[in-house]
């Protein structure tokens, strides 16, 4: 079954709405799922549409260079035990990196293409299991320096395809690049990001051999449904059982 990662978004304190990597137009999000927009209710609400296993956390203003969310991440973490968080917080140097992996015990940090001036975070980590990749695109370039998207042995094991062009929206999942990232590292482990439009977007993901895709407006809209999760998990395991 391929992951569906629910992810949440902060800044100024609260979970906005995101889309296509505009975040100047960020607005607290509203959504059916929360009374607040408060990040606790939030995900609470998104944890009771499915017992997801992985949360994903952009700290929005720690990518902005303008504050940090630390004391909301210790608080996702704590309420949420045995959920794995995989954290986007801005690192761009490596002793960074490695406080903020002292710091949140529990959470798995997530190297923004966009936030790393050059490939020596990648070097100096390689091998730490609780790193992640995100490959950042805007406008259909990549964000980050060239010799990261390059350099594929430098990649961690997982690694996230983010088409911040497509978040938020209703366009579908960039399968074209999904594909072409897992042919230049066949090893490596793919995640989506962006534009997911409904269950019927799992079979084509399935086909780009991604291993899960991060799903934020589909679950608040109603588009990715606990029933439509059930189904697909029932599915998943008559599979493994033919």
């Amino acid at each position: 079954m391929i992951e569906v990662i629910p992810a949440i978004d902060l800044m100024g304190g609260l979970a906005v709405r995101a889309k296509k990597g505009l975040r100047h137009t960020y607005a607290p999000i509203k959504t059916p799922l929360a009374k607040t927009s408060a990040p606790l209710d939030v995900a609470a609400g998104l944890f009771r549409v499915y017992p997801f296993r992985t949360l994903y956390i952009a700290d929005l203003d720690a990518i902005e260079r303008r504050g940090t969310h630390e004391l909301v991440i210790a608080r996702l973490s704590a309420a949420f035990p045995d959920v794995a968080l995989w954290v986007d917080a801005g690192v761009c140097g490596v002793e960074q990196a490695r406080a903020f992996l002292a710091r949140h015990s529990r959470a798995n940090l997530v190297l923004g293409s966009e936030s790393l001036p050059s490939r020596a975070v990648l070097e100096e980590l390689a091998g730490c299991a609780r790193i992640l990749l995100s490959l950042d695109y805007r406008g259909g370039r990549f964000a980050g320096p060239g010799e990261i998207c390059k350099r594929q042995d430098l990649w961690p094991e997982r690694v996230i395809v983010m088409t911040l062009a497509r978040v938020g929206t209703n366009a579908g999942p960039d399968l074209r690049r999904l594909a072409g990232i897992k042919r230049k590292a066949p090893n490596v482990r793919i995640y989506a990001a962006g534009g997911l439009r409904d269950v019927s977007d799992f079979k084509l993901l399935q086909e780009a051999r991604a291993e899960g895709i991060l799903v934020a407006s589909a679950l608040h809209e109603g588009r990715l449904t606990s029933a439509h999760l059930a189904a697909l998990e029932s599915e998943s395991a008559a599979r493994g059982h033919k």
